[in-house]
């Protein structure tokens, strides 16, 4: 098992080399793990896995009722969220089956409704049903005040985003696939049928070449001469709101949809809180995660029509993310044949859903570009640590506690975390490298406090794990858990 982060790149060639580590990239990695005998690199920019739009969703579990009927975003979507409800299963990620709410709140907006229904048969969901004001209050008492009507979506679910990424991760890893870290492509040349990409780290080679970049697939487009799309990132600010919010809320309330997105929705989280967002702000800087007063004023004022109790419930976050949006309705997946070179661009909100039926789309362009490869074989199960309140958590399982008392010893009282969670994900395949990597591996850091409680404790508790931790580390943290 090879994970890097410092040092060169190692000199040998690649078969084929997956350029982005988000949860799409992650997938890629994967499914070509399954094919054994290739050698295969995955290469990311940044520190961790799922660092860009991967981490920054609203982690729904689509079914793809109102993609466009007939594109491959449509196809790929309902594919894989069939595929990723059994990996999740299998792995442990936590999926709640809630439902969605398509909320008309004017005559123009319920007209929408039965084109909106026919657009889901067409795309193969069959089970849309509308709801007429006293069924629609029925289901959600506490919604705001005149609404016409909606239509309910009982197949939308929530999901642990972050657990997912890392479940492809992890499960690529341990099947031989190296996963280079903090390796920015800049330069990028195809060289006597060998791809060489110039890196922070140094030259990396493969025979073929995978470019799941997100926001920058663009660019590593144009690199390699292909000029087929622009990435206009596309900014997503969301409020989180406290745990105490979660019985306001039966289903993910979704608006009617617009051309910039899905809109502004409430939805439940399966870490037991609720979101409000996200905001469709078309941006140049590719960087911009920032939020803003101007966008979080916005979406208060969205959030106290649809939900207006919602408002009076304490803020535990904020953050945003940015979508790859570009100038096509569809995804933008290309095999150019000749190059041995495959795009994946254009991924944008449906991207987990969709992200494994996209890494066996992906695989078949290769295989029919020329890629020499096994059959596919079942992969070893992994198992991902619970992060969900559906579900029982490490300190609520006796057993475990039994075998094990670290996990009965809490850490981060809010998000109920305990010293073996955070032990656990500091010595995993792909550890936590960061505190922030931390938080989305435990949740450690994310509750109600924010981590002022137990920041220092987690800290030393990650300082103690790095290589010349030290046993006054370790005291330090216990003293920290303590309270002394």
């Amino acid at each position: 098992m090879t994970v890097t982060a410092h040092g060169p790149l190692p000199a040998a060639t690649y078969d084929v080399a997956v350029v982005g580590a988000g949860v799409v990239g992650c997938a890629i990695a994967r499914e070509l793990a399954r094919r054994p005998g290739l050698r295969i690199a995955l290469v990311e920019a940044q520190d961790d896995v799922g660092q860009g739009s991967s981490k920054a969703n609203t982690a729904i579990l689509h079914t793809g009722f109102d993609a466009v009927p007939g594109s491959l975003e449509a196809r790929l979507v309902c594919e894989g969220a069939r595929l990723l409800a059994a990996y999740a299963a299998e792995c442990g990620i936590p999926v709640e089956p809630v439902g969605a709410l398509l909320v008309a709140w004017d005559e123009e907006q319920l007209a929408a409704l039965p084109r909106l229904a026919d657009k889901a048969v067409r795309n193969g969901y069959h089970d849309a049903r509308h709801l007429d004001p006293a069924a629609l209050y029925a289901r959600e008492p506490r919604l705001g005040p005149d609404a016409l009507g909606a239509l309910h979506i009982p197949g939308e679910s929530i999901i642990c985003p972050w657990t997912t990424t890392l479940a492809y991760a992890t499960q690529a890893v341990r099947n031989g696939v190296d996963l280079h870290l903090n390796s920015p492509v800049e330069q990028a040349s195809r060289q006597d049928g060998t791809h060489v990409l110039g890196t922070a780290r140094g030259e990396l080679r493969a025979r073929r070449l995978v470019n799941a970049a997100g926001l920058h697939a663009d660019t590593l487009d144009r690199r390699l001469g292909r000029h087929d799309f622009t990435v206009t990132p596309r900014r997503g600010q969301l409020l989180v709101f406290d745990k105490a919010a979660r019985d306001l809320v039966r289903h993910i309330l979704l608006p009617v949809p617009t051309a910039l997105g899905k809109g502004v929705l409430v939805a439940p989280t399966v870490y037991g809180n609720v979101l409000l967002g996200p905001t469709a702000e078309d941006l140049i800087d590719r960087r911009a995660t920032e939020s803003t007063a101007e966008g979080l004023s916005r979406l208060r004022e969205q959030g106290r029509r649809i939900l207006p109790e919602l408002l009076a419930e304490e803020v535990t976050a904020v953050y945003a993310g940015l979508r790859a949006a570009t100038e096509h309705e569809d995804y933008r997946i290309r095999a150019h044949p000749g190059q041995a070179y495959v795009t994946v661009g254009g991924i944008r909100s449906t991207g987990l859903t969709a992200s494994l039926a996209i890494a066996e789309h992906v695989v078949g362009l290769l295989t029919a570009d020329g890629l020499d490869a096994a059959p596919a074989r079942d992969l070893e199960p992994v198992r991902m640590p619970n992060l969900g309140e559906a579900f029982p958590r490490p300190y609520q399982r006796a057993e475990l506690i039994a075998a094990d008392p670290e996990y009965g010893r809490l850490v981060c009282h809010c998000e109920r975390v305990s010293r073996g969670e955070i032990r656990d994900a500091l010595a995993a395949t792909v550890p936590a490298r960061t505190l922030e990597g931390l938080r989305r591996r435990t949740r450690a850091r994310a509750g109600r406090c924010q981590g002022f409680y137990c920041g220092a404790a987690v800290r030393a508790l990650f300082e103690e794990a790095q290589p010349g931790g030290t046993a006054v580390t370790a005291g330090r943290a216990r003293a920290e858990e303590a309270g002394t």
